[in-house]
């Protein structure tokens, strides 16, 4: 399947290409390598924290996930018993992995740029690490296609700082930026509010990263 995109940049050529590929083989985590790499960094598991902020979503509620990697996120929501998952992976090294690991999941290769969904499709959509490797010029345009595909909930974990900030990422610029993603959205949304937020401290540095639930207003 062709990649959907709504234009070439610098940042989906590189995740399409061989740098995607070997993030993705840094990062083949089972659910239970990741728990405990949260462990280790926060002082708490990713499935705790699932818990915590998706109380008020149903089980069968519609969700996708954008930046799905090998799936490994939606692999937590599945044991916690989510069954309606999918997920959209501009990397289709990493696709491959995923609908091996999630056989029943809708799993499709495109980009955040132009997701192939029609309006309000989906319960909740997350990501989990992925605002954070889209550039400032596109970034209004990946929270639009976001907030268009969210019917009740937009759900968030991102590397924190108060203003966009950029982050050298494997020695390369123009690949990681730090920001307040929660807000991003509240500033560019109206119909949104927040639920729920956690600031989330490194155990042994001085970095912060943002868990954040967020709603349609009623």
């Amino acid at each position: 399947m062709a990649v959907n995109i709504a234009r070439d940049t610098d940042q989906i050529r590189r995740w399409s290409g061989d740098f995607g590929r070997e993030y993705t083989d840094r990062n083949d985590h089972s659910p239970e390598q990741l728990d405990q790499s949260y462990l280790q960094t926060y002082g708490v598991t990713r499935k705790e924290l699932n818990r915590r902020f998706l109380e008020p979503v149903p089980r069968d509620a519609r969700i996708l996930e954008v930046g799905c990697n090998i799936g490994t996120q939606l692999l937590l929501l599945k044991s916690m018993d989510f069954s309606h998952l999918s997920g959209i992976e501009i990397q289709s090294y990493a696709l491959e992995q995923a609908k091996r690991n999630l056989a029943k999941a809708e799993l499709l290769q495109a980009s955040a740029l132009s997701l192939p969904f029609p309006d309000r499709h989906f319960d909740l959509v997350f990501t989990s690490g992925v605002l954070i490797h889209i550039a400032p010029l596109e970034l209004r345009i990946v929270l639009n296609e976001i907030h268009r595909c969210a019917k009740h909930w937009v759900w968030g974990m991102e590397y924190y700082t108060p203003q966009i900030t950029e982050i050298r990422y494997r020695g390369n610029d123009n690949l990681l930026w730090k920001a307040d993603y929660a807000r991003l959205y509240l500033e560019t949304f109206d119909d949104l509010e927040l639920v729920r937020e956690e600031r989330l401290h490194y155990l042994e540095d001085q970095n912060v990263d943002n868990m954040f639930l967020l709603r349609r207003k009623a």
